[in-house]
């Protein structure tokens, strides 16, 4: 396919592969510094904007939409959250991120994310296709990277560029491109999953509950003033068949109870999955011309929130690499994205694991463990430091002091 004839042949410095939040992200941040861009993704953009994704966005990602232009609808339509509430032992414990260290988080669907870039790619003229296939990305050892694709009316393109991004999610092609005898992969296969449900009912509580009971855990999160976002833990192998909604409830009010005599708001279930997740990363994030962002170099799981917030991380490292690349100080730059990048994701990697670890109940779990694992929590409530350690991760480290 790679020698086929194409209709059209088009250069720009950088052409990047997948258009969801990274992508998109990356190239209007490299348009606002004049740097021309092409992004492609085999999804439509309605396909994109119906797939619910998690939807905390951290301190320093929401300034970001912000302060770069994307749009300030976040301040309208989201909900700024200044904490969480941790429930365990049937009481609850509220950790003040605003009060703790001086940040909130805000709760904004990553759909609504995904429509603020593509609306702003299309406001300052950038060049999205949605909808194409047959993908090859080309060449990238060399410094003329190419990416040809099918366009949806089944016309052959060609892009060329100088650097290629592979922003294209957790079933990334681009990261197969990377030999496999220089390449490392981490891998953490969890022995649980989550239940995911969409219900149609008032909001339960202002903020997220992360609730650790001995029946197993549960999420307590919101969508709109009259759409609701939960979760339990479960079997990976669940089916959702099994499930009708009185059963549902049933799980989850168990969770969630507690002397204080809280109980979720219930209504009908519009949507039931079945979350598997998993730690993943590969190094490296860059080989020869084309460089690696967000799902398609590593993975989270959901439990800390930090899986779009460490995409955008990549993107705004990236950005400035490229522009130094592209600028004076040339291909001697790109050898900053890894090093750069990959601070954030291990220390994004580690406290998702430990948020992960603290509040489900593995299978097999004794007494003893699940004693060990409330007295974990009681030191994480307990003490100011405690609070401050979670505080401080789940809002977000900024950039500045990363790099």
């Amino acid at each position: 396919m790679a020698d086929a004839a194409v209709d059209t042949v088009t250069s720009v410095p950088v052409v990047i592969v997948g258009a969801g939040p990274a992508g998109l992200m990356l190239a209007h941040l490299l348009g606002r510094a004049g740097i021309e861009t092409i992004a492609i993704d085999t999804r439509t953009r309605h396909e994109i904007e119906t797939t619910q994704r998690a939807g905390i966005i951290e301190a320093d990602a929401a300034r970001d939409l912000i302060e770069t232009g994307v749009s300030d609808r976040i301040l309208r339509d989201g909900y700024e959250h200044e904490g969480i509430e941790l429930r365990f032992g049937g009481r609850p414990h509220r950790i003040h991120f605003k009060e703790l260290v001086g940040e909130s988080v805000w709760l904004y669907p990553q759909t609504d994310v995904f429509i603020d870039l593509a609306d702003a790619r299309d406001r300052d003229g950038g060049t999205v296709h949605f909808g194409i296939k047959d993908t090859e990305v080309l060449d990238i050892t060399t410094g003329n990277p190419r990416v040809r694709y099918t366009a949806p009316d089944g016309t052959r393109h060609e892009i060329r560029a100088r650097y290629a991004v592979g922003a294209d999610g957790s079933r990334s092609m681009c990261r197969e491109l990377v030999p496999e005898d220089r390449r490392v992969r981490y891998f953490k296969e969890y022995p649980f999953a989550w239940f995911g449900i969409m219900a149609e009912a008032p909001m339960s509580a202002p903020e997220l509950i992360y609730a650790h009971s001995e029946h197993g855990f549960a999420l307590i999160s919101q969508r709109t003033e009259t759409v609701q976002r939960m979760y339990f833990q479960c079997d990976p192998d669940e089916s959702v068949d099994a499930w009708p909604d009185d059963r549902i409830w049933e799980t989850l009010q168990a969770r969630v109870a507690g002397e204080d005599g809280f109980r979720l708001k219930e209504g009908p279930i519009s949507e039931k999955t079945v979350l598997r997740f998993r730690s993943f990363v590969q190094e490296p994030m860059r080989w020869g011309s084309m460089a690696l962002a967000g799902d398609a170099a590593h993975t989270v799981p959901p439990t800390g929130a930090r899986g779009l917030n460490l995409a955008f991380h990549d993107v705004k490292v990236l950005a400035d690499v490229l522009l130094r690349a592209l600028g004076s100080e040339g291909e001697a730059a790109m050898d900053d994205y890894q090093p750069r990048a990959l601070q954030r994701v291990w220390r994004a990697q580690n406290f998702s694991y430990w948020m992960t670890q603290l509040l489900h109940t593995a299978p097999g779990s004794t007494p003893f463990d699940l004693q060990r694992q409330l007295g974990e929590l009681d030191n994480v409530v307990g003490t100011r430091a405690g609070r401050a350690y979670l505080a401080e991760q789940y809002t977000g480290w900024p950039t500045s002091t990363q790099d």
